[in-house]
């Protein structure tokens, strides 16, 4: 080995070291895109980038069409599938995003924290003023197939 060549490869495996140790604590925090079963396992939420922030809307549901064959409605009248419930969720902290959600049955508004556990489940909190006034939520990931109807199955 040439002089200073044992030097030179020390300094090489150390940097390499260096630098890659520096990505091993560096990893992000999961975040809430993707598709969602609500905790009482009847709709599925789709949460996905929009502008600056998140947004979620509703893509499956277990029955989305009433038995007149129509299609289950918000409380303004508008078609459930394809509704947006969630709006302006933006990341507050690593791993915690807050913003909107509304209840497309009474249309009440909520403000909401959004937050991916250890487990990859989705903690929803809603609440009214404060967090501490409000209630939490756990959604499960979701991969089952949905029709264009939004029928899951």
């Amino acid at each position: 080995m040439p002089a200073g060549a044992g030097t030179n490869l020390r300094r090489s495996i150390a940097a390499v070291i260096i630098i890659g140790g520096t990505n091993l604590g560096a990893q992000a925090a999961p975040n809430p895109v993707g598709r969602w079963l609500t905790e009482d396992h009847g709709g599925v939420i789709e949460i996905a980038p929009c502008g600056d922030a998140l947004c979620g809307r509703i893509v499956g549901m277990i029955e989305p069409v009433r038995p007149d064959g129509t299609m289950q409605a918000d409380v303004k009248g508008r078609p459930k599938c394809g509704l947006t419930i969630l709006q302006g969720a933006t990341e507050t902290e690593p791993g915690r995003w807050s913003g909107r959600i509304t209840n497309p049955d009474d249309g009440t508004d909520w403000g909401c924290v959004l937050s991916v556990d250890a487990a990859g489940r989705l903690r929803l909190r809603g609440y009214l003023l404060l967090p501490v006034l409000g209630q939490t939520q756990t959604w499960t990931p979701y991969s089952g197939p949905l029709s264009a109807d939004c029928r899951m199955g």
